[in-house]
């Protein structure tokens, strides 16, 4: 049976059979990397810089990730920008820094 594309036309990514939890301590190095720099990011550049996969439930998983990194102090929120992923309609995004415990490597 053919996959059927999206809205957009693209065709969806293959589940990845990862639980929200496996696919959250899979990324997370990533932003963590991301956060020590002190610049400024979106999670889709993270994501796209460090071709992580797609997690379970794309439309929520990304802004339980990205909570939770803030509730860790890992990062804070710096202002909104729009969006550069291909499928987001130039719609507006967080843009985010590593806190500065972050960039001294005093939380991972």
């Amino acid at each position: 049976m053919p996959i059927q594309p999206t809205l957009d036309g693209t065709l969806p990514t293959p589940a990845s059979g990862l639980t929200y939890a496996e696919w959250a301590d899979l990324v997370r190095p990533a932003f963590v990397a991301a956060a020590r720099t002190g610049r400024l990011f979106t999670s889709y550049e993270v994501a796209k810089d460090n071709d992580l996969p797609e997690p379970p439930n794309p439309r929520a998983d990304w802004g339980n990730l990205v909570l939770s990194l803030v509730r860790d102090r890992l990062i804070e929120h710096v202002t909104f920008d729009r969006s550069s992923r291909p499928t987001g309609e130039r719609s507006a995004v967080a843009v985010w820094r590593g806190t500065r415990a972050a960039q001294a490597g005093r939380i991972a």
